[in-house]
C-alpha cells in the first residue's frame, strides 16, 4: 500500500511540472538592480514625430549645424549633397551661381570661405585682396583692411541695401567711382583712412561717421558743399590730406571735426558761426582739431564765439 501511494504522488508531481508554463530566463543587470521596477527603462511604442523631435534636439545641442546635417540618415554617396553639408549664406539663401557658401570671388572661391562671415558681418582683413569681393546681399558691416585694393568700382556695393559700415583702412585705393557709394540707402559709417584717394565721390545723406584721414585729397579732392546735405553727420576726420581750406558748409549735426596736419592757413569769421546772428549758439560742435596747420587762431577770435569750446591749434 505504501508503495502504491509513493507511485501515485510521483505521477502527480510529474504532471504538475510538465503543465507549468515555460518562461524566459530573467537576467538582472547590476545597473538597475536597486531601482524600483516602475522606474526601469522599457521599450515604448515608436512614434515618428516624437522620435524625430528627440533626434533633432539631441543632435542640435551636441553638434554644429554643419555636422548635424552631414550625419543624416540618408545613404552615403560619392557626390555629397551640397545643400545638406554646407553652411548657408548670411541671408539663408544661395548666391547667384555660387551654391550656398557665398558669392564667387575672382579666384573662384566663395567669399564666406575666403573671408569670415559672422551673422551679417563680413571680415576680409589682411587677405591680399586686390578688389572688393562680391558680398552676400544682407551684409550689414564690411571690413577689408590691410589689403591691396586699388579701386572701388560702380557696382562693388550694388544692391547691398542693408550695408551700414564700410571699413577699407590701409589699402591702395586711388579711385572711387562717382556712383559707388551714393546709392547705399543705410550707410552710416565710412572709413577710408590710409589710402591714396584724390577725389571723394558723392556721399549718401545717411552718413554719421566719415574718416578719410591720410589720403591725397589736396586742394580739389573735396567738392564744394560736399557735406552740406549730410544732416546726420556727427564725426568728420580729414587729417593728413594737404588740405588748404576747411570744407564748408558743415552740417549742424557735426560734433567732431579733425583737420590736423594739413595746410590750412586762414579761417573766416563765419566758418563756424553766423556773424549776422550774435544769438546763434552751435552747441553740438565741441571737438575741433586744427593743430599741425600753419594758421594762427588768435587772428579770428569772433569765429569761435558761438562754440562751446575753442579749437585746438596754434594761438600765437
Amino acid at each position: 500500500m505504501q508503495t502504491f501511494v509513493n507511485i501515485f504522488l510521483g505521477l502527480f508531481i510529474f504532471e504538475s511540472v510538465g503543465a507549468a508554463p515555460i518562461t524566459d530566463t530573467i537576467i538582472y543587470d547590476s545597473e538597475f538592480y536597486d531601482i524600483p521596477l516602475g522606474e526601469l527603462p522599457h521599450p515604448s511604442v515608436y512614434d515618428e514625430n516624437e522620435q524625430s523631435d528627440q533626434l533633432e534636439t539631441g543632435i542640435g545641442t551636441a553638434l554644429p549645424a554643419i555636422v548635424q546635417e552631414s550625419y543624416s540618415s540618408a545613404p552615403l554617396t560619392e557626390e555629397p549633397d551640397e545643400e545638406a553639408s554646407t553652411p548657408k549664406l548670411i541671408d539663408g539663401s544661395s548666391a547667384q551661381g555660387s551654391g550656398v557658401l557665398g558669392p564667387q570671388t575672382q579666384d573662384g572661391l566663395p567669399t564666406c570661405i575666403l573671408c569670415t562671415c559672422l551673422g551679417t558681418t563680413v571680415y576680409c582683413d589682411d587677405h591680399e585682396l586686390d578688389a572688393i569681393p562680391p558680398l552676400p546681399k544682407k551684409t550689414t558691416y564690411f571690413y577689408s583692411r590691410y589689403n591691396r585694393i586699388r579701386k572701388i568700382n560702380r557696382n562693388d556695393f550694388a544692391n547691398l541695401n542693408n550695408l551700414k559700415r564700410i571699413d577699407l583702412t590701409a589699402n591702395f585705393i586711388s579711385e572711387i567711382h562717382e556712383d559707388a557709394l551714393r546709392r547705399l540707402p543705410q550707410l552710416e559709417e565710412l572709413v577710408l583712412r590710409d589710402n591714396r584717394i584724390r577725389q571723394l565721390p558723392e556721399l549718401p545723406p545717411t552718413l554719421t561717421f566719415i574718416d578719410v584721414s591720410k589720403n591725397r585729397l589736396g586742394r580739389k579732392g573735396i567738392r564744394n558743399e560736399a557735406f552740406k546735405d549730410l544732416h546726420e553727420l556727427q564725426h568728420l576726420y580729414i587729417t593728413d590730406n594737404n588740405l588748404d581750406h576747411i570744407p564748408l558748409p558743415l552740417p549742424e549735426s557735426l560734433q567732431a571735426l579733425h583737420l590736423q596736419n594739413n595746410n590750412i592757413q586762414e579761417m573766416h569769421e563765419d566758418t563756424f558761426c553766423k556773424m549776422k546772428d550774435f544769438n546763434y549758439v552751435r552747441r553740438a560742435l565741441e571737438d575741433i582739431r586744427l593743430d599741425g596747420n600753419p594758421i594762427n587762431l588768435s587772428k579770428t577770435p569772433y569765429a569761435y564765439m558761438c562754440l562751446p569750446r575753442l579749437p585746438v591749434g596754434n594761438l600765437i
